[in-house]
């Protein structure tokens, strides 16, 4: 989906072994569905998706579902993020950028639970946070960063939050090599960020999804 722009686009998913979050329909449904989107008599929903565009370069990425940046975890602190008028250096394993719709439900999903369950059983907590997602043309992207970790140089403050338009996700790298940025799993398809490149991430409104 991510190399598509204003297309129209139907997905099927089989039940017994997937939760079907991405995919909204059955096997079975797809002879009469492809059917009536082809004849203009099925309903369409616009799809929000992400965008991350580099200082040194015209391309970008653009996911449905999340970028994810993963640095060096040996190399020290990695990166500098801003949001707004806040802004730290980070010395973490990577971080994400997922939209509000499916994004929410797949990396940060992972991400939150994770968190929130380490933070339960070394807190003696037992809370709960449920994530939930935004309609599909939602006008937000959500991050987080995996693994923060405090030091003489680094912050782990600005680990979580929304980008819009008015305030997007800008990063600085300092990483002498191997940084990256990817998305929606495909790890091979990526961008180099290595030192002194910067990239902001927005929202990108894409095409049209069968509803």
């Amino acid at each position: 989906m991510k190399y598509l722009s204003g297309h129209r686009l139907s997905a099927s998913t089989g039940p017994s072994r997937w939760d079907g979050i991405l995919l909204l329909f059955r096997a079975k449904d797809l002879a009469p569905l492809i059917n009536e989107v082809a004849g203009e008599r099925r309903a369409m929903k616009s799809v929000t998706m992400a965008e991350a565009r580099l200082s040194d370069r015209p391309r970008r990425c653009a996911p449905s579902n999340d970028s994810s940046l993963t640095p060096d975890p040996h190399l020290g602190p990695g990166t500098t993020f801003q949001i707004g008028e806040r802004h730290e250096s980070h010395f973490s394993s990577g971080s994400l950028c997922a939209t509000g719709n499916w994004g929410r439900l797949r990396g940060m999903k992972s991400i939150v639970t994770g968190s929130v369950r380490i933070a339960n059983a070394a807190c003696g907590d037992r809370r709960w946070l449920r994530i939930r997602p935004s309609a599909l043309d939602t006008k937000f992207l959500t991050f987080a960063v995996r693994e923060p970790f405090p030091s003489r140089s680094s912050l782990a403050e600005l680990v979580y939050g929304t980008v819009t338009a008015e305030r997007p996700l800008k990063l600085r790298s300092h990483m002498p090599e191997n940084g990256v940025i990817f998305s929606d799993v495909m790890e091979s398809d990526y961008l180099r960020f290595t030192g002194g490149l910067q990239a902001t991430i927005d929202r990108l409104r894409a095409g049209g999804d069968a509803s």
